[in-house]
C-alpha cells in the first residue's frame, strides 16, 4: 500500500505536541501517587461515569462501593487498551524512519508513555487489590485483545483508537476533573494521564488521516469500516463479560441475593455504564464525530451508525433529562 507524505500542517502539529509533551511530562512515583494508598472512605468514579446513582435501593455505601469497583476496572480497561495502541504506533513510526524526525520523535514518545501508563495502572490495581475484598477478576487478556485488534485494518485499528482516546479526555473533563467525592489519588492517576493523552490524541488523528489518504478505493475503506463494526462488537463483548463479573463480585460483596430484580438491575446498569464509558461517550463525542465524517461517505457512515444503535440507550438518565428539558 501506498504510504501519504506529511502535510505541512502535520509536521509542525507534531513539533508542538512534542514541545508540549516535554513540558508535561511526568514521573508514576514522584508526581503521581506519592507513596500514597487509596482512601476507600471516597468513591473512584463520579456517578456521571458509574450511574450507581441510577439505583435508588443502593445506600450512599453502597454507590460508593460500585463506584470503586468500576473504578478498578476502569483503570484496567486503560491498561487493556494501551497494550494495543502502543504497538500499533511503534508500528506506524516506521512510516517516519527516514522523514520526518520530528514526528518519528513524537510517535516514539507516544509509545513510551504508553508503557509508562501501563505500568501506572498496573500499580493502581495492585494498590486496589491491597485492600478491596477478595474475588475481583478482571476478565480479558491484555495480549488476546491486543491479537483481535492488531488483526483488524490500520485504519479501523486507528479509528478505535482516536474514540478511546476522545472520551478518555471527555471523561476527565465533563466528569472526573468536576467531582468533589472522588480519591484524591484516583483523580490524579486520572490528571496526569489526560495531561498526556491530550497529545496523543492529536498524533493518532494524524495518523489516522494519513492511513486514511493511503486508501486507494472506496472497496478498502468498506472493508475498513466493516473492522471497525467488528472492533466495536468485540469491545462489547468485552464489556458485556466484565460487567457480569463485576456485578456477581458487588453482589458478595454487598451481602445482596445473587439473583431477583435487584441482582438484575444492578448487573443491567452495570453493562450500562461500561457501554457508555467504553462506546457511546466516544461515539457520540463531538470532534471524534467530526473526524469520522470526514473520512466516511454517507453509506459507510450509515452502517457505522446502524451498528451502534443497539447501544444508544447506555446515555446517562440525568443527561437525558437535561437534553429534553433544552
Amino acid at each position: 500500500m501506498t504510504i501519504a507524505p506529511h502535510t505541512s500542517s502535520d509536521s509542525h502539529r507534531y513539533a508542538k505536541t512534542l514541545e508540549t509533551a516535554k513540558r508535561t511530562r511526568w514521573d508514576i512515583d514522584r508526581d503521581v501517587i506519592r507513596g500514597r494508598s487509596f482512601d476507600f472512605s471516597h468513591k473512584f468514579l463520579p456517578d456521571g461515569l458509574s450511574l450507581a446513582d441510577e439505583l435508588p435501593f443502593l445506600s450512599a455505601d453502597g454507590r460508593r462501593f460500585m463506584s470503586q469497583v468500576q473504578g478498578r476496572t476502569y483503570a484496567n480497561m486503560f491498561a487493556l487498551v494501551e497494550r494495543f495502541i502502543g504497538v500499533k504506533m511503534l508500528e506506524l513510526s516506521r512510516h517516519h524512519w527516514l522523514g520526518d524526525q520530528t514526528a518519528l520523535e513524537a510517535i516514539v514518545g507516544l509509545t513510551g508513555e504508553e508503557l509508562k501508563h501501563q505500568e501506572l495502572f498496573r500499580r493502581i490495581e495492585a494498590l486496589a487489590a491491597e485492600q478491596m475484598p477478595a474475588g475481583y477478576v478482571f476478565v480479558p487478556d491484555a495480549n488476546e485483545v491486543a491479537g483481535f485488534v492488531l488483526g483488524k485494518s490500520t485504519w479501523a485499528v486507528l479509528a478505535l483508537t482516536c474514540d478511546i482516546e476522545f472520551f478518555s479526555l471527555a471523561h476527565y473533563r465533563a466528569s472526573i476533573d468536576a467531582a468533589d467525592d472522588i480519591s484524591a489519588l484516583f483523580k490524579d492517576v486520572f490528571l496526569h494521564h489526560w495531561k498526556e493523552e491530550s497529545q496523543h490524541v492529536v498524533i493518532d488523528e494524524m495518523e489516522w488521516e494519513r492511513e486514511d489518504r493511503a486508501l486507494a478505493s472506496d472497496a478498502q475503506r468498506d472493508a475498513a469500516v466493516d473492522d471497525l463494526i467488528a472492533l466495536v462488537g468485540g469491545v462489547d463483548g468485552i464489556v458485556q463479560a466484565q460487567a457480569q463479573a463485576d456485578a456477581s463480585y458487588f453482589l458478595r460483596v454487598s451481602g445482596m441475593p445473587p439473583d431477583g430484580a435487584q441482582a438484575r438491575q444492578v448487573s443491567d446498569t452495570l453493562l450500562k455504564a461500561y457501554r457508555w464509558q467504553y462506546i457511546v461517550s466516544g461515539a457520540i463525542e463531538p470532534r471524534f464525530q467530526v473526524v469520522l465524517g470526514r473520512l466516511t461517505n454517507g453509506e459507510q457512515l450509515a452502517r457505522i451508525q446502524a451498528a451502534l444503535a443497539p447501544l444508544a440507550y447506555a446515555v446517562p438518565r440525568k443527561m437525558k433529562e437535561e437534553a429534553v428539558a433544552h
